[in-house]
């Protein structure tokens, strides 16, 4: 008797877990089945009936299910959804009911369906056969909104934070390398011994602004796009700068950072980012075009300026108030070695390059006097190029900042128009670390009869 009980109760707890699978592998056909085609014993291969689901064909045409006692003869079985409760009368603990979607931010989606959250793409995933869960890729993004609040929301920092919408949606992977460029510069190079000057280092001025000293003089604020070019930009744009001050205004002129991108190829990357020695060396050897001769395209662009040649050779237009036909040269580029003899350089030459850490916070900066915040703790950096144009102090709350003011290239509708400051005298973000100046090779010969443009200096 005993094990006539327990065979009866195996069987129940076999027909039971037969049951649960086979609910289990339809539970989203819901519908009657058996109970409208009937119980058949034994095998009736008619005893089927077509797999619907709500009045929807959910499997191809011709699918069936059956309602015969040999629908489970094999481990796969192939009866009906409602063949054990309505049939043999057996009901699973629990029956499944359909995966409705992913609830996520107060929306409910479907399955599979894709969002976009910032940089990240958020996928309804299906996790077993009842439940499905929002499952998000987990990439650093260029605007994080946490590093926003921190510095805003800190008093002390000394700086604000902004969203910018050409940065929304763009992974940090991206910034670094699309909106940086500047390859840090090899041992040999970083030896390079600083130029000396004797000077009184208590004579500078507190504020000074290569803007103001030398109007219409300094290159305006560029947009280096999604390409790693600010070793060509800030290269081309500091030359340009010096053209124009050490030539009293005759030669004022935009230099192209294009022609350097697309031609300067020996040992650069183009837009995946460049040496500034390397870049400096090309213009002494080979010189530079002019902006309207080889525009910015912020792209892998083909070099179409001969190595050699003139400006005629380069298909480009003369200038009016010189008789120039040689394209623009530079002397050697020379490294700058301290915060004051930095300030002499600017004081007296005009604009100098420098190299920059960025950190992921700098991305967001709108205003105030730039210091790295540390808020992300395992920050990814890279090496940025800009133009020192200048200096100054501020009170603030922390006591009294001294800063740089400095150029970048993304554009004018970043930062202070364009612009940042960022203290200055103890080596942030390693700014006075790798500064560099050179002077141009002017054409000193007049074309006397055309009238040069007055301008106050």
């Amino acid at each position: 008797m005993e094990l006539q009980n327990w065979t009866r109760a195996l069987v129940a707890v076999t027909l039971l877990t037969l049951a649960s699978a086979a609910l289990d592998d339809y539970f989203d056909l819901p519908g009657p089945y058996c109970r409208d085609r009937g119980c058949c014993p034994g095998r009736q291969d008619d005893c089927s009936v077509p797999i619907l689901g709500n009045n929807e064909v959910v499997f191809d045409e011709g699918t069936l299910c059956y309602c015969d006692d040999f629908c489970n003869r094999t481990r796969n079985e192939d009866c009906c959804p409602d063949f054990w409760p309505h049939c043999k009368g057996i009901m699973p603990p629990e029956i499944p009911g359909p995966i409705l979607g992913c609830t996520y931010e107060g929306i409910v989606y479907p399955v599979n369906k894709v969002v976009k959250r910032n940089c990240n793409d958020c996928k309804c995933t299906a996790i077993s056969n009842t439940t499905a869960e929002m499952l998000c890729e987990q990439n650093a993004c260029i605007v994080d909104p946490m590093i926003i609040d921190f510095v805003n929301n800190n008093y002390g920092v000394g700086w604000t934070a902004s969203n910018y919408s050409e940065f929304w949606g763009r992974k940090l992977e991206e910034g670094i390398k699309l909106r940086l460029g500047t390859l840090q510069p090899q041992r040999f190079v970083m030896r390079m011994t600083p130029v000396r000057r004797i000077y009184d280092p208590h004579s500078f001025p507190r504020e000074f602004d290569s803007e103001m000293k030398w109007p219409g003089f300094i290159t305006h604020v560029q947009d280096q796009g999604w390409c790693g070019s600010s070793w060509a930009i800030s290269t081309a744009a500091v030359a340009s700068d010096r053209f124009a001050i050490l030539s009293k205004g005759r030669e004022r002129i935009t230099l192209s950072a294009q022609h350097l991108i697309s031609c300067d190829r020996r040992g650069q990357q183009s837009c995946n980012g460049g040496y500034l020695d390397r870049a400096w060396s090309y213009i002494r050897k080979f010189g530079l075009v002019d902006e309207d001769c080889f525009p910015y395209t912020a792209s892998n662009e083909k070099c179409r300026v001969p190595r050699h040649g003139d400006l005629l050779t380069a298909k480009c237009r003369l200038p009016q108030f010189v008789d120039r036909k040689s394209k623009y040269k530079v002397a050697p580029a020379y490294r700058i070695g301290n915060e004051t003899d930095i300030m002499f350089e600017i004081l007296n030459s005009g604009p100098v390059q420098a190299t920059i850490k960025v950190y992921h916070d700098f991305f967001t900066y709108k205003g105030g006097i730039y210091k790295h915040s540390s808020v992300s703790p395992d920050d990814r950096t890279g090496y940025h190029s800009i133009r020192i144009v200048g200096w100054g102090e501020e009170y603030t709350s922390e006591g009294l900042r001294k800063y740089w003011k400095v150029a970048n290239s993304w554009g004018p509708a970043w930062g202070e128009n364009g612009y940042f400051r960022i203290i200055r005298g103890v080596d942030e973000c390693e700014i006075e670390s790798f500064v560099l100046g050179t002077w141009p090779e002017i054409e000193n010969k007049l074309l006397l009869q055309n009238e040069i443009p007055r301008v106050n200096i």
